[in-house]
């Protein structure tokens, strides 16, 4: 038995009806495709397409019809999950309406952490800082990552009456481009190849 079925969810899932028809191959391969569902969902609130492509790619690799794929994805879902991705859904929403409704002390927290992603210590581009704190505050607060950045966008926008776009894309040029065009800097330095690769390339026309 493989580490991987020492899981007991995994386990009792490889038990139930829809998984006993199949192989060991199709049931590792559609458990797979549940967990990027799942993640789809936390990231953009939506499944409807991700399935379609899932449904579709599993279909081919099994000779089956897209319709019969897709049955076997959303059961292999619940297996997995104890809930639909409709539930999973519908869930995120909820708790996003809540938190909405409670006002945006906390997406303006988290908007303030892509401002320090950005200036301080390992500095980064503000699309990789964004997409760090939408993660950190969706899985805090059970939200999408989508939701997470409508939020902080909007929090950001009524307490400093700036876009937080905006902001972030002048801190990274102040703060993150000198620091990335010095490791470019050094990485050449190092590489002779580099170089002679530029000098022998001559100046852009």
């Amino acid at each position: 038995m493989t580490t991987e079925f020492a899981d007991p969810k995994r386990m009792e899932a490889r038990t139930a009806p829809h998984a006993q028809r199949m192989t060991d191959s199709q049931f590792d391969e559609t458990w797979d495709m549940a967990g990027i569902l799942r993640r789809g969902i936390q990231k953009s609130g939506k499944f409807a397409e991700k399935l379609d492509h899932q449904s579709i790619a599993f279909a081919l690799g099994q000779k089956i019809s897209k319709e019969q794929a897709e049955l076997v994805l959303r059961d292999q879902y619940e297996a997995r999950y104890g809930e639909t991705m409709r539930q999973t859904l519908d869930g995120l929403h909820d708790r996003e309406t809540i938190l909405r409704e409670a006002g945006g002390d906390q997406a303006l927290y988290y908007a303030g952490t892509v401002e320090t992603l950005i200036s301080d210590g390992d500095t980064m581009p503000f699309y990789k800082a964004f997409d760090a704190a939408a993660v950190d505050m969706a899985r805090q607060h059970g939200i999408t990552e989508t939701g997470a950045k409508s939020m902080m966008k909007d929090a950001f926008q009524k307490a400093r009456n700036r876009d937080l776009y905006e902001t972030g894309k002048a801190l990274e040029e102040q703060h993150h481009k000198p620091v990335r065009e010095a490791e470019n800097t050094a990485r050449r330095a190092k590489n002779p190849r580099a170089r002679q690769a530029n000098r022998q390339m001559g100046p852009a026309r």
